[in-house]
């Protein structure tokens, strides 16, 4: 299986025991995990997160695709990508991405999508890709209309966040609507 994805300016790797230490920097904000139902992240839940990802890449069948985010420009990790194998009969996917804040607003988090659909549809077959978001999270919203998904609808009070429940806005492409890039 192929452990990289490459793009114009960001590599996605499979993470490493060592990227806590970039997780820690994106995951220990609080504006970055506001509308996640974890964090701000202590030194050990960054690291357990890690060991988390390194265990469910030994499963099998192994359903959880974890990458680094690395610019290429200057080799920094910037976030985290996955795509999740929801129902291998069905062949639906769920990508998710996250991106730390000095990095918002300059397109990463849209290349990092495409690379995980382009990766779905081409490496697993499936038929449908999903995401969500936060209705509040605006950019993120954005990056899922911006690589050609649909917004589908809201899910009422699907996750419990600390401040309470929350919606999810639930959007999704299809392997027929993908436009290769």
């Amino acid at each position: 299986m192929i452990n990289y994805l490459k793009s114009e300016r960001v590599i996605l790797r499979e993470m490493e025991e060592i990227d806590w230490i970039d997780v820690h920097k994106y995951a220990s904000q609080e504006n970055v995990c506001q509308y996640q139902p974890w964090g701000p992240n202590s030194e050990q839940e960054s690291k357990d997160f890690v060991k988390q990802v390194l265990i469910d890449a030994k499963k099998e069948p192994r359903s959880r695709f974890v990458f680094a985010v690395i610019v290429m420009e200057c080799g920094e990790m910037i976030g985290a990508g996955e795509m999740n194998i929801r129902d291998f009969s069905n062949n639906v996917g769920e990508i998710a991405y996250i991106v730390n804040p000095q990095y918002w607003r300059k397109g990463f988090a849209t290349e990092v999508a495409n690379l995980l659909i382009e990766y779905g549809f081409n490496n697993f077959n499936l038929h449908r890709i999903y995401a969500t978001c936060d209705p509040r999270n605006i950019g993120s919203s954005k990056v899922l209309e911006k690589v050609g998904m649909i917004k589908e609808g809201r899910m009422r009070e699907d996750l419990l966040l600390k401040d309470g429940w929350r919606d999810s806005l639930l959007y999704s492409i299809l392997e027929h609507e993908w436009v290769r890039k």
